[in-house]
């Protein structure tokens, strides 16, 4: 079958809640992926930052088919060997007491804020039902009806309604609306480091910091969701670092199992993932052993690759070169490390759908702005090769 003939089946058997561009992968390794015709791309998406370790990666392979052959799943009405292990390189990697793990990003998220309310409740002294987690504008933390319920995106909550209550919104980057913000009915503030779908968003200088001071003022957890800027793709091991601060809790997920299977994890301190008990909360596939092995090996090719530098490194290289093309369509070329939102004074699909013909594969976000957030084991030659026909497709649109 042809790529055509792919698309139309999709298009026919399938719910349209994407649009993608029309390329159909078949085969991925590293930074490269392969089309059903034969076609070759370089991604500079990596899956939405799940592929920082990059495509298929040998190791993170021999993990995850290795534990196929023994267990993948137990549930965890029994213990396994695996996830103990895990639990431990999370602390050792990170410092924080405990984690709990989850499979999907947003899942992840349910968990933080269920962990925020009940601390809340249990420990703050909240009166029950009344508790708050102050979230910013333009936020992208997932898909459940509960998140798009604190959304600021017309479309994300068009036709999802009734919403969950208990989220105020305030501006993101504006410390003086998180202050007025707070009550002592407050559990806690959940915020993006830098906010991925908003079009890599950089907060101002300080904002993290500052934050992270108001919240310990007033007993309320500061929550980073650093599901796509973490684990190396802002050029940190998490973006918060960057302010020298340290969180309440961190969701993880995405680049925590390097593409190969859904993980993700909430990180804490006892005294806030303690207030779980048997019972309160839970997921049949969260912790499963081959989950675990494959996030296991995900981190140390992270450690051992030192693919967190070379983000860092590499991310100066080629914003670097990016902000040197001369065009009056160019806004703003921001971001950090490996995560680079391209801003245009017009959409941006047509400059993504003609890369993808000159072999780069990008996506659109917010209309205006290209993401590059090509797999963290680029080089710096594959940097060159595709920023000349970068610069060629928007200099051909002038």
């Amino acid at each position: 079958m042809n790529t055509n003939e792919y698309i139309a089946l999709e298009e026919r058997y399938g719910a349209h809640n994407y649009h993608p561009l029309d390329v159909v992968i078949r085969e991925a390794r590293g930074v490269w992926v392969t089309d059903v015709d034969g076609n070759r791309y370089l991604d500079c998406l990596a899956a939405y930052s799940a592929v920082n370790q990059g495509h298929c990666h040998p190791a993170i392979r021999k993990a995850f088919m290795a534990q196929a052959d023994r267990v993948t799943l137990t549930s965890r009405a029994f213990r396994n060997d695996q996830l103990p292990l895990l639990y431990k390189m999370l602390h050792d990697l990170t410092g924080f007491e405990m984690s709990l793990p989850m499979n999907s990003g947003a899942e992840a998220v349910e968990t933080a804020v269920k962990a925020a309310r009940k601390w809340g409740y249990k420990v703050k002294g909240i009166p029950e039902g009344k508790a708050e987690i102050i979230c910013a504008s333009d936020n992208f933390h997932g898909r459940t009806t509960t998140i798009v319920s604190f959304s600021t995106d017309a479309q994300y909550r068009d036709g999802f309604g009734p919403f969950t209550p208990g989220f105020p919104i305030v501006k993101y980057g504006d410390i003086a609306a998180l202050k007025a913000a707070i009550t002592t009915n407050t559990a806690a503030f959940l915020v993006e480091p830098i906010q991925g779908e908003a079009g890599i968003v950089v907060p101002p200088e300080g904002y993290l910091a500052e934050a992270a001071r108001i919240c310990k003022e007033n007993n309320v957890l500061l929550i980073c969701d650093e599901i796509q800027s973490g684990l190396g793709r802002s050029g940190k091991m998490f973006a918060f670092e960057y302010d020298g601060i340290r969180p309440d809790m961190v969701i993880i997920g995405k680049a925590l199992s390097g593409g190969f299977y859904p993980v993700s994890a909430v990180l804490a301190s006892k005294e806030v993932l303690g207030v779980f008990r048997p019972g309160d909360h839970g997921s049949t596939f969260g912790g499963n052993p081959l989950a675990a092995a494959v996030a296991c090996a995900a981190l140390t090719v992270l450690k051992e690759e030192k693919l967190v530098e070379r983000s860092f490194e590499l991310g100066g290289y080629f914003m670097e070169r990016l902000r040197s093309i001369e065009s009056p369509h160019i806004v703003q070329v921001r971001g950090r490390g490996l995560w680079i939102g391209f801003v245009l004074d017009t959409k941006a699909r047509p400059y993504c759908e003609l890369l993808m013909k000159e072999g780069i594969l990008c996506k659109e976000t917010h209309e205006n702005v290209i993401r590059f957030a090509p797999p963290l084991v680029i080089t710096k030659e594959e940097i060159d090769w595709a920023f000349e026909r970068i610069r060629k497709v928007v200099l051909s649109l002038d």
